[in-house]
């Protein structure tokens, strides 16, 4: 008998083979033992993405601090989950699309709120068409922050918190896709709704992260969040200002000003 997986010669009781590890096979596929392969692949608390998404929760500080220091087997590795996070991140967009198709923020009854409804259309449309690249920047931006905040820990350099922040992120984006599509569909909520809680539970995970991967104590991680709540912003005036000024250079509020100006000469 031979390995279908390698063509090693195997003894006939052998269950697995000695050189690839690979399961000998000795029955036709039925519906039972497929299902049972499904759920041994997917369900069981073995499997290595079931086992990294919840342990994510539970113990962070062993996944990510596992990985950076070189146990890869263990666990999903940083790129294959992160790239899991973009490719549920787009299946969210879709379901989003599909069964939430009105996104009015604005009275459209009016010329001025139709040019503010246009600006914020092309802003979400540009923040959908482009997601995985707008997920991707944040990552080195969160890490340099933390670096800053934790000047005087030298335990994580700033690639391996660059590791952190892509597990982490991976996590938040993972679970909100796995919300939406649960909810939207079934019409429980709108998405403006779950987005109005996705910021500050994306903080408390990643402070949660960062206390366990540092192990921290409350004291230290409370002074070290409150100079991360400052630092972050600062920035994100500085990247609003930018963002409006790119803007307002771009023409993007070049009609909703003209509605304003013709609405104050009637």
């Amino acid at each position: 008998m031979n390995c279908k997986n390698c063509k090693n010669n195997l003894q006939e009781n052998s269950d697995y083979c000695n050189r690839c590890g690979g399961k000998v096979i000795r029955n036709r596929l039925t519906f039972k033992n497929l299902f049972e392969h499904i759920s041994e692949t997917f369900f069981n608390y073995d499997n290595k993405l079931l086992r990294t998404f919840l342990n994510l929760f539970k113990s962070p500080e062993d996944v990510i601090g596992g990985y950076i220091n070189g146990t890869r087997k263990k666990y999903v590795n940083v790129i294959s989950y992160f790239a899991l996070a973009i490719t549920l991140s787009g299946l969210q967009i879709y379901i989003i699309q599909k069964f939430q198709t009105d996104f009015t923020f604005y009275d459209t009854s009016t010329e001025i709120g139709r040019k503010q409804q246009e600006v914020f259309s092309k802003i979400f449309n540009f923040s959908t068409d482009y997601q995985s690249l707008v997920m991707m920047s944040y990552i080195p931006f969160y890490a340099l922050l933390a670096k800053i905040v934790f000047y005087d820990n030298k335990k994580f350099n700033y690639t391996e918190l660059i590791v952190v922040f892509l597990y982490a992120q991976a996590q938040v984006s993972i679970c909100i896709a796995l919300i939406t599509a649960i909810l939207i569909p079934l019409n429980i909520v709108s998405f403006t709704t779950i987005s109005l809680f996705i910021f500050p539970l994306m903080f408390l995970y990643f402070t949660y992260c960062l206390k366990r991967v540092y192990g921290l104590n409350k004291l230290n991680m409370l002074v070290k969040t409150l100079i991360f709540i400052v630092l972050l912003g600062i920035a994100m005036v500085l990247i609003i200002t930018a963002s409006t000024v790119f803007m307002f250079k771009s023409g993007m509020f070049d009609d909703m000003i003209e509605a304003k100006k013709a609405l104050k000469k009637g």
